[in-house]
């Protein structure tokens, strides 16, 4: 089945053509990040309007790289919640009017669905059931996945996302928007035990919580030390994100006894992330998959790789199909440590 998949929920305009759920014939992503980097961040009226200049070309683009043509889309998916409202229904609507022309079925992706679905793109032998650890500006939860639509929350951030720490810490340190690559690329150069952070715990349970490290960055730059280096702020802060990020999930996935983890999201992308991630999966005997960066960070090969097995099922969302700014990915079910 070719499924043409669409993803409009912040920025970046995507569409991709995706073959039965796994061969990725196109992924074209359209950044906005010029146009948001003066102001430090996603302004959202900026955004909107340039998806409705954006998302056609897009489509024709993906199709052409794909080598296909619309007669040949067989179903649609489109990512429908959440994200900022006035992006998501420009994907929708535009989905909605193909679905209709083409008569195909169209199916509504929920975003963090998406990013667990990266994985099966990056790894053939990933298996349900697994721990999920979803990670960018806006999210940061676990999730056990046990079967293609039931996923399970175990635990998420109480307070600042580990994206939005990264970025707004960055900030503090003058290296820009977006923050977490560039945090990733000067810590390099940094020495993180000359620059320590706490590492904030909530309860005894696997929530995540960020806002009191950014605040802890904040306050160090204000007295940092003549020896030390951004670089090595840079680290230290990174470190501090990694420790807590991988700490969790590998206690989520023993508590769950799983034999798979699966990481997704923008900060997915994040070199130290991937390394600690599986040097601690290694040690465990757990195996690990994270996609290439382009995979992590919003697409729309994903997209059409979660609707592709609703697809496949004869489900259709229909023309009714409508767009939400917020919905959870799944019932909170806490699992004890």
């Amino acid at each position: 089945m070719l499924v043409l998949g669409i993803e409009t929920s912040c920025d970046d305009t995507c569409a991709a053509v995706v073959r039965d759920g796994r061969e990725i014939l196109s992924n074209v992503i359209a950044s906005q990040d010029h146009l948001h980097q003066k102001f430090g961040g996603v302004v959202p009226e900026i955004a909107c309007r340039k998806h409705v200049e954006s998302l056609q070309p897009t489509i024709r683009e993906a199709l052409e790289r794909a080598e296909v043509s619309l007669k040949d889309i067989q179903g649609i998916a489109v990512t429908n919640r959440p994200g900022l409202i006035g992006a998501l229904i420009t994907g929708v609507s535009a989905a909605k009017a193909m679905a209709l022309t083409l008569e195909v079925p169209i199916v509504g992706v929920h975003h963090l669905e998406s990013h667990i679905w990266a994985n099966f793109l990056a790894e053939r032998d990933l298996q349900f059931p697994f721990v999920s650890l979803i990670v960018s500006g806006g999210h940061t939860d676990l999730v056990l996945a046990r079967a293609p639509g039931d996923y399970t929350l175990l635990a998420r951030t109480a307070d600042d996302a580990a994206g939005e720490c990264f970025d707004k810490s960055a900030r503090a340190l003058g290296l820009g928007w977006p923050g977490g690559p560039a945090v990733d690329r000067l810590a390099r150069e940094g020495d993180a035990n000359k620059a320590r952070f706490p590492r904030a715990r909530v309860g005894d349970g696997l929530d995540f919580s960020f806002s009191g490290l950014k605040t802890a960055v904040l306050r160090y730059l204000d007295s940092r030390p003549m020896d030390v280096s951004l670089a090595d702020v840079a680290a230290g802060l990174q470190e501090a994100i990694v420790d807590v990020l991988v700490a969790n999930t590998v206690r989520a996935a023993e508590a769950c006894g799983v034999r798979w983890v699966a990481v997704g999201g923008g900060v997915a992308a994040n070199s130290l992330l991937k390394e600690r991630m599986r040097e601690a999966c290694d040690e465990r005997g757990i195996r690990l998959a994270i996609p290439p960066g382009r995979l992590c960070t919003d697409n729309a090969a994903m997209v059409a790789a979660a609707g592709h097995w609703r697809l496949e099922r004869g489900m259709d969302d229909g023309l009714e199909l409508d767009a939400f700014a917020t919905e959870p990915l799944a019932d909170v079910r806490p699992v004890a440590a």
